[in-house]
This record gives structure tokens, sequence and C-alpha cells, in this order.
């Protein structure tokens, strides 16, 4: 290995090492000699790594005493800067979301940091490895892939550690439930949707949901308890899960399938996870030369622009984006000026949904 590369093999060891809680703020380094002797390089070069992690807030030196990792909050706060992470930034429901944000934000000071994960795990933990690094006083954060077991928790902690408060959006992760969170009630918009089509005459009803989002798994919770409501038995072959890498084909290609065989396996209406899904499936419908809602009733979630412009209007559940997003930005800044304590206070607000009615679903002829 050159000299260069074990050069910066020093700094990303030692940087991931305070990142992932090995090297704690106060903590000393192995000193120079023994870094020297794992690395098998000079001193010199040893020094140079420490020196573009001072240059970076990582470490500090103290004469004498040796190099230690810094509180990089004394670097980090009072720039009148708020983070912003969404999975998604050209989504359908996001830019409505930042506008909420962004109007609360601006009118008390405090200017955006953009960033999105595009729903990846990975990517939501180098954008907070970056952000830490940066002079922000707050965070609100849509979670990547909710429902999965998070295992970059240690970069939360790190912002607790910071006093760096932050509000989640939509979901938290099963490891981070106390902590301040808006969401909508997916459950009951699940339930409500659903009990819509059965008080419309349909029983042999398609559920479509995301698996790997809290609020797939809640919608679908919802859509359970209006089929036990209406002693409709649930039929785990009538429901198709989708993960985010598969959205974009999946449930199209399955309905097309499911269709195809309907003899086998009747159904006479569908719950889509949200309004984009159901303009898939909408697609897949026409394409197998049936139509909605005479031949198949249809609906969305989220209410969207997409809802009410489609080809079928889709009856679908509200998602107050703006108010979300202001929502959010106001818990965030309270939080900030230390109007609430979200470690001694459970900050878990829930928007309810409402049921907006269209052409996608009509009242089914007997």
């Amino acid at each position: 290995m050159s000299k260069q590369l074990k050069y910066l093999n020093i700094i990303e060891d030692l940087r991931n090492a305070i990142f992932n809680g090995e090297i704690r703020p106060g903590d000393k380094l192995p000193s120079e000699n023994v870094l020297s002797e794992k690395y098998s390089v000079s001193r010199q070069t040893v020094r140079k790594a420490l020196e573009v992690l001072t240059d970076e807030g990582y470490v500090y030196a103290e004469h004498g005493r040796g190099t230690f990792c810094s509180h990089m909050i004394k670097h980090r706060t009072g720039g009148h800067n708020i983070a912003v992470i969404t999975t998604y930034l050209s989504d359908y429901i996001f830019p409505r979301v930042i506008q909420g944000i962004d109007d609360v934000l601006t009118e008390n000071g405090y200017s955006i940091l953009l960033k999105n994960t595009n729903n990846s795990r990975t990517r939501e933990a180098a954008v907070l490895e970056e952000l830490i690094k940066k002079d922000i006083d707050g965070l609100i954060i849509e979670p990547s892939k909710s429902q999965i077991f998070c295992r970059h928790i240690n970069l939360y902690k790190m912002l607790d550690e910071y006093n760096i408060p932050y509000v989640f959006i939509q979901g938290s992760y099963s490891q981070l439930k106390d902590k301040p969170t808006i969401v909508l009630n997916d459950e009951k918009g699940g339930f409500i949707v659903t009990d819509h089509l059965i008080e419309q005459g349909y029983r042999d009803i398609v559920g479509v949901f995301k698996a790997d989002d809290i609020q797939g798994l809640e919608r679908h919770k919802g859509y359970i308890k209006a089929l036990q409501k209406a002693g409709i038995p649930y039929d785990p072959d009538k429901v198709i899960w989708y993960h985010t890498e598969d959205r974009k084909s999946h449930p199209f290609e399955l309905i097309k399938q499911m269709i195809k065989n309907r003899d086998e396996l009747y159904f006479d209406s569908i719950v889509a996870y949200n309004d984009q899904v159901a303009i898939q499936l909408l697609k897949g419908i026409e394409q197998m030369g049936l139509s909605c809602p005479d031949d198949i009733a249809l609906t969305g979630y989220d209410n969207s622009y997409l809802a009410a412009s489609c080809k079928v209007p889709l009856t679908t559940i509200t998602h107050p984006q703006e108010k979300l997003g202001a929502m959010a930005a106001d818990m965030l800044l309270k939080l900030i000026n230390g109007e609430i304590d979200g470690e001694k206070e459970k900050l878990h607000m829930v928007i309810e949904p409402e049921l907006i009615v269209r052409e996608s679903c009509k009242k089914k002829q007997k």
C-alpha cells in the first residue's frame, strides 16, 4: 500500500470509529507512536492524517496530553440552518411538505439545507455523517425504509450528544419511538378507504402495500380491520407486498397476472398503497381489457394532484402535506428554543385522515 493510501486509510478508519461510537467525544485517540506502528507508517504520515481530522473538526490536540475526539457541537450550531432529509425530492408529496417547512422556518429567520436519500439506508447514514459536520441547529427527517431495523442508530445518538434536536415525519424507527414524531393516522386511513369500498358493495378486495415503510404496515392493519368489521375473511393471496426497489414494476405486473387468473382468485376492487401505485394499477387494468370502476373499483392514498387529474379521478385519502411540514418545523423550533423538552415530553402528533370520493369507486351493481 502506498504512503498516500495509508494516510487516507488512517483518516477513514478514525472517522468511521468516531461515527460508529467506538471513539466518543472527549476520548483520547491512540498516540502517534501507536498509530505509526499499527499502520506501518512514519509519525509524520500519522501527524498529517490527524491534521486533516483536526481541520474537519473531528479531533483536537492538547499540548503535552495528546489528541482527543472533539465535542463537535461547539462548532455546529447557531448558524440558523435547519437540515431537511426526505426520501425523495421530486416525489409528488414532498415539494408541498417542504413548502410547509420553509414557510415556518423562513418566517423565523432560518434557512433550509435540503437532502434526500432515495429511500436508501446507506444514503441516509452518509447524509447524517455529512450533516453532523455542518453548521446546523436541527433536523427534520423522513426515515428511509422505516419498517426495517435501523443499523445506524449511533448517528442519532451523536445528534443527541451534540444537543442537535430532530423531528421525524411520516414514521420513525422502532428503536427511536420516543423521539419527536409527526405522522398521519395511516391505520385509520387504510380502514376508512377499505370500509368505503365495502359500503359500496365490494367484498373481494385486493390490497397493495409497501413492505419496507411503516406507512404500508399501518395501512395494511386498517385494511384488515375493515374486513373484520364486515365479516369478510382475510385472504393473504389477495394482498400484494412490494419494496422500494421494485415499486415501479412489481405491483403493475402482479395485478395484471391476478386479472389474468381472476377465475381462480376473483376480486372486484383494489386498495392501493398510494396514488402513484393506483395509477400504475389503473394502467394494468386497462391493458387487460377491463375498465375502472365498471369492472374493478380502485382507491389511492394521499390526495395528490395525480389523484384528481388522472384518466379516472381517484377516490383517495387526504394527505395535508403543507400542514405536516409546518407542524414539524414548529415543533423543531420549540425544541431548539427550549420551549419543550424532547427527552421528557412524549412529542408524538397524529394527523387524522379524511376520505375524498371520486369516480374510481362507484356503488357496485348487483
